[in-house]
């Protein structure tokens, strides 16, 4: 069942118009959720915000540019950064009247948070960093070696897992013409992102693949996340060493995409900040059961 949005609207970033959704109560603590690569506000689940507006939280979530009703962007005349991005989340926050929130970013949207908490502390009550990595980590030259078939670098953390690789070489050669196409595609994409060791919710996923293509108005503009995401700026070099704030790390035992050392990286990167690896869960929250479970994670840091 859909939640209802008592109060939602495009608000402004720059030159860019971005769609965002508040809930719960005034007066309570806000909570702000940033979302992953190439995927709109709708990843987080209605069962995640339900679960920390039930236990006293307000929550906003938001499409990033490129994503959902948001405005989409010509990467190749305007690229944009990590810290484009952490713009945009202080704009939804801004134009809330929030000043300062509880933030939680899962995978991408964990590197946001990082780069927040970093570089805008005042803005960060609190920071939770979901199946995410050191936004310093760069993973284009692990890639490059994981896909060419070479060892990795011990030195480096640690590459995707086979499966997912294998999964990607396989998708890039699938045509994506339609929109039954781009669907398909989309959902084993999340299917292999979930793992195999907890169940995949289907209908979830689906729902989700759904909501994404139907509501972009240049669904392959998702793309643009990935080119950002591999921009490396001096200020994504930053010291995590200066994070203040309170943090908890989340992320699966079974992540595909970014291995369980990545998540310890983060921890042990920043002063005081706890890890918690949650058995079985991959890159993804399309488990039944599993949004509840790591929103009641959430509730207990920013409560305490």
């Amino acid at each position: 069942m859909a939640m209802a949005i008592p109060d939602a609207k495009f608000i402004t970033s720059g030159k860019l118009r971005l769609w965002a959704e508040r809930f719960g109560h005034p007066g309570d603590p806000v909570a702000l959720l940033v979302m992953g690569t190439s995927t709109p506000g709708a990843g987080w689940p209605d069962a995640f915000v339900e679960t920390l507006v039930a236990g006293g939280r307000q929550v906003i979530r938001f499409d990033h540019r490129d994503t959902g009703r948001s405005d989409h962007v010509d990467f190749t005349a305007d690229p944009y950064t990590l810290a484009d991005l952490a713009g945009d989340a202080l704009a939804v926050l801004d134009a809330y009247g929030v000043e300062a929130a509880h933030v939680v970013g899962v995978s991408l949207g964990g590197a946001v948070a990082q780069w927040l908490a970093v570089h805008r502390p005042g803005r960060v009550a609190t920071l939770t960093v979901i199946m995410s990595s050191p936004m310093g980590a760069e993973a284009g030259p692990v890639w490059e070696r994981a896909l060419s078939g070479r060892e990795p670098d011990p030195a480096d953390l640690p590459p995707p897992a086979p499966r997912f690789l294998e999964h990607l070489m396989r998708a890039a050669a699938l045509p994506r013409t339609t929109r039954e196409q781009h669907l398909a595609a989309g959902l084993e994409t999340w299917r292999v992102l979930s793992g195999e060791a907890l169940p995949f919710d289907e209908e979830a996923a689906r729902r989700l693949v759904e909501e994404s293509y139907d509501r972009a108005a240049d669904p392959g503009a998702a793309l643009n996340h990935d080119l950002a995401g591999r921009i490396m700026t001096e200020d994504r070099r930053a010291a995590l060493s200066s994070v203040k704030a309170a943090t908890l790390v989340v992320h699966g035992t079974e992540d595909p995409l970014l291995p369980l050392p990545h998540g310890a990286a983060v921890a042990a990167a920043i002063p005081h900040a706890r890890l918690e690896a949650v058995a079985g869960m991959g890159h993804s929250f399309l488990s039944p059961g599993l949004p509840r479970r790591i929103a009641e994670l959430v509730l207990r840091h920013t409560g305490a």
